[in-house]
Order: C-alpha cells, then sequence, then structure tokens
C-alpha cells in the first residue's frame, strides 16, 4: 500500500493550520477557510484556504483538514489569484454606445441597467401583448446553474425557456441522469468513499477492485464533481484500472487494459461486454434475482452482440473486448467512471443506460467500492423545476419542447429543447425570440454546436443582456447591456450537488460586481417586486429559503411546501417534510443557517444518505419507505419499458450511428476528401472550458490551441510539432497547432474547444480570434438521438492542411461576421429524428 490516509492525518499539524476556525489573522493576513466553485474553476468544489490582504486575495493553498479534497488542489484553483485580480475584468454595468461588435461601452449604475432591462422587457413585450416566452435565457456551466439561472428566468423574468444556446441535443451530463433514472432510478459514482467525512478510514469502506474509466480523463477534467484525485487514491491502494478511451490518457497509460474504441462506438462495446457476462454466466445471480427485472429480455437481445460483432464495430479485437469484459465482471467490487463522451453521440441515452445495466448485472450497485447511488446533500433539489413554480402557468405551457421540431418525440428535460431554441431564433417559430440574455456563458466560443450558424441566429435578436466575470466574445458580439458578476472569492453561495453541503464565503469585492444570487435578489425585486419583497427582499432571505425549502412552493402558515410535477401549476405536489434529516439534525439549537454553516461547521457538513450503503434495502430510495429501487417496478429495470416507452424511446438499446459517421464508412469518395475523424472536446490541466484564457499562467503551459495527429499523420502530411494546421469539412473550418502523439491512431485528429484569446483585438471581425481556432465551426446542429437525446460532437469528419501566409485570404472570424459564414443554405424547417428502428426520418438533417 502506497497510500496511507491514517498516516496523511496524523502528519497535518492542526494547530498551524487552525482547527476548528473559519477564519484568522496570520502574517498580516486575513485567512478564511472556505470552499470554491466557479468562475473561474470547474464543476468540483474543493477546501480552500484563501488569504487576503486589504480586501484583495493575495493567495490561496489547498486545505489538509477539508475531507473532500484533503488539501489537493489542482491548477485552476492554484491560479484562482490571476483569475480574480485580473486587470481588466469589467468592474461595473456597462451599455453599449457603438454597433454591436465594435466594442464601444460606457459605464452606467446598476439602478440604469436594471431599469433599462425593465423599460424594455415593458416597451418591447409586455405592452406589445408578445409573452414573456419571448425571452430566452442562456446559461453555461458551474456555479449552480441548474438552480440559480433557471431561478432567475422563471422567478424573474417569467420565461420557461431556459438552456443552452445552439447545444443540439441534451449534450452534457443529463443523457447520464436520465439513463440512469429510467432504470436505477438513481444516480451512480464510482465508490472512493467520498460519502464519508473520515473517508478512507471509514470502516464500512473498501476500495474498489476494478475500475473502468470509460469516456474522460478525471484528472484533468474532475468532472461533474468528481476528484480525479480520489482515483489515484485508490490505485495507490490497490484498485486496478480499465481505460476505455481513443487517447490514451494517464489512466489508461497506469490500467491493465486499455481499448482504444473508435469514436463513438462505446454502445457497441458495451452490448459486447453484456453479451460476454450473460453468456459466459458471469452476472451476479443473487443481486439479479432479488433486485433487477426483465434480466432475460435483456439477455435475449444482447446474445447477438458478440465481441466479434463489436470488433468490426469499434476498431478493437474480439479477444480484448472479451478479456476486459471479464476483468471487470469477474472483480468482487467493480466500478465505472463515465465522462462527457458518453453525451456526445446519437445512441447516449441508450448507452447511459446500458452502461447503468453493466453496474447492475454485476452487482456493482450501492454496496462499497462499486457505484454508489447519490442525491444532493440533504435533499436540496432546487434546480430546472423552479422555471415552472415561479413562471405564469399559461406562459409556461408555451415552452419550447423536443416535439416541436423533432417529431415522435417527448419532452422529459426541465430545460428548453436545444433545437427548438435554434428555430424559435431563425424562423420566428412557434413565436420569435426577442431577447437573448447570456449567464456566465460564452456560447460562441465554447458550447454554441455550429458556433457560425448561432452567430446568424443572435446577431438579430432585438436585445441581449450578459452577466459574466470577464468580457467574452460572446458579451462583445451580442450585448447591449453587460453586467459584471463575482468570481468564486467574492460570493457567498452553497454548492448542493452531492455531498458534503458546502458554503462559499466571500473573502474580497471587486467594484461593483454583483454575484449570481445578489443579481436575482436586484433583478427580482425589480421586475417582480409583490413576490421578491415578500419572500426573498435580500441575499440572507435567499440563501436561507435555499436551505431551508430549495426554492419549492412554500407556505408559511401551513409548513406546507409544493413542487413542480408536470407542465402547469395545476400539476404541483405537496413535499412532505422538507430537508428532514438537516432539519431535525440542526434545529433546535438554531444553526440551520448560512452563517452557522460558515462560522460552525467550516463551510460544509455531511449528510447520512450518500454515506449509507445497501440504501435499497434499507427503504431509502423510494418514497413510501419500502425496499427496493425509486423505478415504477421497485427493481432495477435492465430493460426501462415503461419509462423509456413513456419517453418515445425504444427500451433496448442498438448502436447508431451518426449521419456523418454512417457516410465516413460508407462512401469512399467522402472518407478520401474527409479521411479523419476528428475528436473534439477532451479536457485540459489549465482550463475549463473557455475559462482561464486570460490567465498569465496557463497560457504559459498551454499558449495555443492544439491539434493532436499521430505520428504517421505527421510524416506523411509533413507536419512538425508547432506547425499551424487547417481542420475542415463540409461546415467550416478552424486552424490550430499540431502536436503530434505517437499514440494516436492514424485515422484521428483531437481538437481542442474553447479557445479565445483576451490578449487581441475584440471588435469585429476578430472577436478576440475565437472564430479562428473554434472546432465548433465544423460541427452541426440538429442532429439528435433517441428522445432528442446526444449530439454527435466528438465524432466529426474532417480533413487537414497547412496553412499558408496568404494575406488576401479571409480569416474565419471575417468569413463568419463579414461575410455571412461558411454556409449559405441553412434550413430550420425540416424536422428529423431516429424512428425506433434506427432510421432517419423523411427530411434529413437540417
Amino acid at each position: 500500500m502506497l497510500f496511507d490516509y491514517q498516516e496523511f492525518l496524523d502528519g497535518i499539524d492542526r494547530e498551524a493550520y487552525h482547527e476548528g476556525e473559519w477564519q484568522w489573522e496570520e502574517d498580516g493576513y486575513t485567512v478564511t477557510r472556505t470552499y470554491t466553485y466557479s468562475a473561474p474553476g470547474c464543476h468540483d468544489s474543493c477546501g480552500v484556504l484563501m488569504y487576503t490582504k486589504n480586501g484583495k486575495l493575495e493567495k490561496i493553498e489547498g486545505d489538509p483538514l477539508d475531507p473532500c479534497a484533503n488539501g489537493r488542489l489542482c491548477m485552476r484553483c492554484l491560479n484562482l489569484v490571476e483569475g480574480v485580480n485580473y486587470a481588466d475584468r469589467p468592474k461595473w454595468p456597462l451599455k453599449r454606445v457603438g454597433e454591436r461588435g465594435e466594442n464601444k461601452w460606457e459605464r452606467i449604475s446598476w439602478e440604469e441597467a436594471l431599469d433599462t432591462i425593465a423599460n424594455w422587457i415593458h416597451d418591447n413585450l409586455d405592452a406589445k401583448g408578445l409573452g414573456r416566452e419571448s425571452i430566452f435565457v442562456n446559461h453555461g456551466t458551474g456555479r449552480n446553474i441548474s438552480s440559480w439561472v433557471p431561478f432567475l428566468g422563471g422567478a424573474c423574468l417569467g420565461t420557461p425557456d431556459i438552456g443552452a444556446i445552439g447545444f443540439s441535443g441534451y449534450s452534457c451530463y443529463l443523457p447520464r441522469t436520465c439513463g440512469t433514472a429510467a432504470g436505477i432510478g438513481d444516480f451512480p459514482i464510482v465508490d472512493a468513499s467520498e460519502g464519508h467525512a473520515d473517508r478512507y478510514n471509514n470502516p464500512d469502506w473498501v476500495r474498489p477492485d476494478v475500475v473502468v474509466v470509460w469516456g474522460c480523463e478525471p484528472l484533468k477534467s474532475n468532472a461533474d464533481g468528481y476528484l480525479g484525485h480520489w482515483l489515484v487514491a485508490c490505485m495507490q491502494q490497490g484498485t486496478r484500472f480499465i481505460s476505455v478511451d481513443p487517447q490514451l490518457t494517464w489512466i489508461g497509460a497506469h490500467a491493465d487494459y486499455w481499448l482504444p474504441i473508435r469514436p463513438s462506438t462505446d454502445l457497441a462495446l458495451a452490448l459486447a461486454w453484456l453479451n460476454v457476462i450473460t453468456t459466459e454466466e458471469l452476472q451476479d445471480k443473487e443481486f439479479i434475482e432479488y433486485w433487477c427485472a426483465y434480466y432475460d429480455e435483456l439477455k435475449e437481445h444482447v446474445a447477438q452482440f458478440t465481441p466479434e460483432w463489436a470488433a468490426k464495430v469499434c476498431e478493437v479485437p474480439a479477444d480484448l473486448i472479451r478479456d476486459a469484459a471479464r476483468f471487470y465482471a469477474t472483480a468482487e467490487r467493480g466500478a465505472i467512471q463515465w465522462g462527457l463522451a458518453f453525451d456526445t453521440q446519437v445512441d447516449s441515452i441508450q448507452l447511459c443506460q446500458t452502461v447503468s445495466n453493466l453496474m447492475s448485472v454485476c452487482g456493482n450497485i450501492d454496496k462499497p467500492g462499486t457505484n454508489i447511488l447519490v442525491r444532493n446533500g440533504f435533499e436540496i433539489n432546487p434546480g430546472y423545476a423552479t422555471a415552472q413554480l415561479y413562471c405564469d402557468p399559461d406562459t409556461f405551457a408555451k415552452k419550447l419542447t423536443v416535439d416541436l421540431v423533432h417529431p415522435g418525440c417527448t419532452q422529459f428535460i426541465g430545460m428548453a429543447d436545444c433545437d427548438a431554441v435554434n428555430r424559435a431564433f431563425e424562423t420566428g417559430e412557434p413565436y420569435p425570440i426577442k431577447m437573448f440574455w447570456s449567464q456566465g456563458a460564452n456560447g460562441i466560443s465554447c458550447s454554441a454546436t455550429a458556433a457560425p450558424r448561432v452567430h446568424k441566429m443572435l446577431e438579430k435578436v432585438e436585445f441581449c443582456v450578459v452577466a459574466d466575470p470577464y468580457m467574452t466574445p460572446t458579451a462583445v458580439a451580442y450585448a447591449d447591456i453587460f453586467l459584471p458578476l463575482k468570481t468564486t472569492a467574492e460570493r457567498d453561495s452553497m454548492r448542493v450537488w452531492w455531498t458534503p453541503l458546502r458554503a462559499m464565503k466571500a473573502v474580497s469585492e471587486w467594484y461593483e460586481a454583483k454575484s449570481d444570487e445578489e443579481l436575482i435578489v436586484a433583478l427580482g425585486n425589480k421586475l417582480n417586486p409583490e413576490l421578491f419583497q415578500k419572500r426573498w427582499p435580500t441575499l440572507d432571505a435567499l440563501l436561507q429559503d435555499y436551505l431551508d425549502v430549495g426554492f419549492n412552493l412554500y407556505d408559511p402558515e401551513t409548513g406546507k411546501s409544493y413542487k413542480s410535477a408536470g407542465r402547469s401549476k395545476a400539476g404541483m405536489i405537496e413535499v412532505p417534510d422538507v430537508h428532514t434529516d438537516f432539519w431535525k439534525k440542526h434545529h433546535d439549537d438554531g444553526t440551520c443557517s448560512f452563517k452557522s454553516l460558515v462560522e460552525d461547521r467550516c463551510g460544509y457538513e455531511y449528510d447520512d444518505f450518500c454515506a449509507t450503503y445497501y440504501k435499497y434495502e434499507k427503504g431509502l430510495l423510494r418514497a413510501d419507505g419500502t425496499p427496493g429501487f425509486a423505478t415504477p417496478s421497485g427493481r432495477i429495470e435492465l430493460v426501462p419499458f415503461a419509462t423509456f416507452g413513456a419517453w418515445g424511446i425504444p427500451p433496448l438499446a442498438e448502436h447508431v450511428e451518426s449521419l456523418t459517421m454512417r457516410r465516413w464508412m460508407e462512401d469512399p469518395e467522402y472518407r478520401a476528401e474527409y479521411p479523419f475523424i476528428c475528436i473534439n472536446g477532451s479536457r485540459s490541466y489549465e482550463f475549463f472550458h473557455s475559462e482561464n484564457r486570460q490567465q498569465a499562467t496557463m497560457r504559459e503551459f498551454h499558449p495555443m490551441p492544439l491539434v493532436k495527429v499521430s505520428a504517421q499523420t505527421a510524416e506523411e502530411y509533413d507536419l512538425h510539432e508547432g506547425d499551424w494546421i487547417w481542420i475542415e469539412n463540409t461546415e467550416g473550418r478552424c486552424r490550430q497547432k499540431v502536436h503530434i502523439d505517437p499514440t494516436l491512431n492514424p485515422n484521428y485528429i483531437h481538437a481542442e474547444h474553447g479557445w479565445w484569446f483576451p490578449e487581441e483585438e475584440p471588435a469585429f471581425p476578430h472577436l478576440y480570434g475565437t472564430f479562428d481556432c473554434n472546432i465548433n465551426n465544423l460541427t452541426a446542429s440538429y442532429e439528435t438521438g433517441q428522445g432528442g437525446i446526444g449530439n454527435p460532437l466528438k465524432s466529426v469528419a474532417a480533413k487537414i492542411y497547412k496553412c499558408t501566409e496568404d494575406v488576401n485570404e479571409p480569416t474565419p472570424g471575417e468569413v463568419v461576421t463579414k461575410l455571412g459564414g461558411f454556409r449559405d443554405d441553412y434550413v430550420a424547417t425540416e424536422p428529423f429524428a431516429w424512428t425506433h428502428d434506427n432510421t432517419t426520418r423523411e427530411g434529413g438533417r437540417f
């Protein structure tokens, strides 16, 4: 054993780290024990010590007394000081004075900014009989965006249309949450002891024997609230690994098995693993007998998907598929850690459900060292449903849903459907989008699929507000009003995503910037004073309500709370005994407050739910308290007939190729023209999506966007390390610098996303250079999978060639902002969706 947790704990000088104190003075600094959460940052919330002097953040350290991260920090936290103190951060609200894209602004007060917004909505929507559904609210990622921004949209602006701009299909995290909810009823994560305050010393915890790291690089991404170093600690204690990834990652280099599958063929591999497990009877028979439904139907279905079949699809040897499946299935305690790659393919929802089946048939559910089932800390669950709670029912009924653009699909996601939003922008059907609100989102640089097309959509919008800590390409291009937001060092807030419940305490101020939470209070009191002055007049009231009832509808006279259960307020259901565990534990001594969480508990509190194993045996998963799972049958539904049936999704999974990959595989001329599969969007140590590009230290480590090519490709194309090359297909092109990867398959290239250059010219046509290097110039809108889930972002066909010094050639930025884009034939009138037999409906992609 290389890692001894008790030895680590014994080595901490607890007096030097002021155990039990949340703040103290040290060497001229005020030191605050708190937690981070973007921006800038990532999806995680790590325990830190923030050192301030005269109200300015000077340095940051990991807190070894924090059981969540144990003092370990990645580059994003260690370099937080640069992001917080970035000299060109906007200091106060701004109003555009030139044309859009000219980057000409004047300083205004918050009062003027909010009045301008309120007056525009009144004069251009309310007074003209246009509904608030004509406002679209766009969010980025991190910072509790599934709660704060939908709440802002519904309670402040009164719109049901909240989501991601240009993000065809629900292609981020939701496929995994929905895919597992359908079969298991709850969300599984790898048990690396993170549910316990005493972590690796917990007597009930046992490290996993085998972990499959599938479609992610957790050390770089720390994705979805999961810290990569947790897996390294397991490795040091003896856990062995399988890596499923087209690229050789650090985990892959240390794994017993590496399966470099062809991008977006993950479902074929998962079906083949189930074939091996069921035909060789490697399943956990007792767990299946007592706790699973439809095993025989699953076994019969996967009998056709042999390793030999999958080998042809995935382009890895059948024996390797078979051996890796056995290695996982025969482990006493196996677990699967998955990533965004699961969400970015057209068979996404069935892939996520199928891989949850792998966990289930092997009995690797909610026992120590497997995939444990988790929920938000103390059941504080504000999410997209908050928009429905406070939006006018008639307005909410007009929400842009998936069936409007993908016939046969059923809306079962809280956010507005991405393609329905795209179509409303482009055609005005079923109603026009008049106002665009972007919060913490740099859409055209990062999330916008078919970025040039999205630019065409947004340049036509009548009124745009951008709220962000930094001036971004999206802000320069479209904003009429810019609202400066605080960073993690300046905000009072909480993180409830899994456990523990964590608090962020402001340690500094940045001029007139407001936090997301302060903006909600200010905007709500301006636009919806009757509600806000009664319930959320101040930030303190908002934070306490978040803890008390999670923004649910609440009747203080009866003590009853209600949440959404449909598309109208008639569908509200009562929530009994809100946050029972937290309040029973703390209410009597009066410490159930944000202040107490910060000062009395040093910013965190673990609940019992995520620390408890075998919850299905103990009646902790079902609302009625009976043993079983939170599914219609009470069992894990290996074939989710009821739920997938209600959602219009075939319950028996089959691998589907995207339209592009189908053509790439079947059309020799097309493949000759575009010989590479371009993998898009993998993470780096320095950046989180489009964040941190303005930090000098990060750029010293990673100055320019890199496209990986194989050594064979470099030789064939006469490419050298650092050469600029064009990446191009039928949708558009961009340029990035060559990085030669000798382990990469010669048929693949790998390009980075989220790039822009804050040090360069912001005004049109350059726009911080964001379109010049944007790999989303090559992606397409309106192709999605079953249920309107998934989009093929990580398997794009492309060609490459060297950049030349042709000064007369327009840059991609000029093509997009001045010349109308790479295509002039976009059509947003023909529906597209996969049918139940995985053929395309008439009309093809938009």
